[in-house]
């Protein structure tokens, strides 16, 4: 069937009366001032498919409970060792079907899941069993995914490993890229394969270098960027370099390139990643929880990236919350209101985030997905905006309707079978006790 909506709101402004023809998950066809016909699923006011770019499912088990140690993001690291170490694919692929649900009934379309829990906690090879269980965790709640298989090699710059951190490596820059290979034909579950270097505490310089060109150019690549200021001052004192300049030099930074947290950055860092084109996830939930700091957005974006958002810890799964928090730290720290147009926002949230998941048609778009989501615009928090303001008022209590590829994955806060996400995660943290 297609898809009738009375309004759709975009980067590009606002449509009325607008049909979706959709075929294998694709836009076909789009028809504007049109009536309804009898066989549409007929929506109020819709947004595009909101991408969450970064994303760590199973730090969701912390949500709630690490307040009270206080501390700061090193404190904080602690207690998610301690939760990966609990892991195994049955688990996690419970974990993850629990928080992708709760992602798409609050809007969320697409995810880009950032993924180093790869081995068992010796070390030891799962014949790719983790990845494959995240990949049919999404499949079960119909969000799309981008799995993010990340290199994680040392324990920081000219550090060995920790214990706990055996189940994350491969052992080498050239042994993360054979099962990188392997695993591109064995995902499945409909699952795209992107890759990740998980920061330059974790990759050594030569082996951010071997796997940017080990991967052909079509694969997004992702990178944990200058999040804490120790990670700089460590970088600069190994290398000469920041870390932005050593992605750099080791041939990371292109349009294919995502940079995620980009907190703490020079200007001449600002300058490389807007001439890559790079793109930029920014986590306004969790820079705030573990007080990472608030990252240049607006610079980023006038100097030629594209920005994102994430979840990162799903400490909040809320796509409004995330998207307008780009904004509401850029008045934190500017004092000035308005830093940023209200389409770029929605932008960030949708067109740029798929862009940095590897979709190179942005969602309701002819040939990209069709994907959206009806947002309530007449609820207690919405009622009376302007249309193209409704990222600045909603909440995840609006998201209504929710459609991947076409087809109905979530309705009025439930999963599309009627299945609630509190009880796949009343069932899912059962093993995290």
């Amino acid at each position: 069937m297609n898809i009738w909506c009375d309004r759709v709101v975009d980067a590009d402004g606002v449509r009325e009366r607008v049909r979706f023809t959709h075929a294998g998950g694709l836009v076909a066809a789009v028809e504007t001032d049109v009536a309804p016909r009898g066989d549409d699923v007929v929506l109020g006011t819709v947004i595009p498919g909101v991408a969450n770019a970064h994303s760590h499912a199973f730090h969701r088990v912390l949500r709630g409970r690490t307040h009270a140690h206080g501390g700061d993001f090193w404190r904080w690291r602690e207690s998610m060792y301690a939760a990966a170490a609990r892991l195994d694919p049955e688990s996690y692929f419970e974990l993850a079907r629990a928080v992708f649900a709760e992602m798409v009934t609050s809007g969320y379309t697409a995810v880009g899941e950032f993924h180093y829990v790869h081995h068992r906690q010796d070390g030891t090879p799962y014949p790719h069993e983790m990845e494959r269980a995240v990949a049919a965790a999404a499949e079960s709640v119909g969000i799309r995914l981008t799995l993010l298989d990340t290199a994680y090699l040392t324990g920081g710059i000219d550090r060995p490993l920790a214990p706990k951190q055996e189940r994350f490596s491969d052992g080498s820059a050239g042994a993360y890229l054979d099962r990188w290979h392997e695993l591109r034909d064995r995902v499945g579950h409909g699952a795209r394969l992107g890759a990740a270097v998980h920061s330059v505490r974790a990759v050594p310089r030569d082996a951010i270098a071997q796997i940017a060109a080990g991967l052909t150019a079509d694969v997004p690549l992702h990178v944990h960027l200058s999040e804490q200021p120790q990670e700089n001052a460590d970088c600069v004192a190994a290398y000469g370099l920041t870390p932005t300049e050593l992605l750099s030099e080791a041939g990371v930074l292109s349009a294919r390139a995502t940079a995620v947290h980009a907190t703490h950055l020079t200007g001449g860092d600002i300058a490389l990643l807007g001439e890559a084109g790079a793109s930029i996830v920014m986590c306004p939930t969790t820079e705030a929880d573990l007080g990472d700091g608030i990252g240049p957005a607006r610079e980023l974006l006038s100097a030629g990236a594209r920005l994102a958002v994430g979840s990162d810890q799903n400490a909040v799964v809320d796509p409004f919350l995330e998207t307008r928090g780009l904004e509401m730290h850029e008045r934190l720290a500017h004092g000035a209101r308005g830093r940023f147009a209200p389409a770029e926002i929605l932008r960030a949230a949708t067109d740029d985030g798929y862009r940095s998941l590897g979709w190179q048609v942005a969602p309701l778009q002819p040939g990209g997905p069709c994907d959206l989501v009806e947002i309530d615009a007449a609820s207690a928090r919405t009622l009376g905006s302007h249309p193209t303001e409704l990222m600045l008022t909603a909440t995840a209590a609006d998201a209504r309707r929710v459609i991947v590829g076409g087809h109905t994955v979530a309705s009025r806060g439930r999963l599309a079978d009627g299945t609630s996400p509190a009880q796949l995660l009343h069932d899912a943290l059962r093993r995290f006790p």
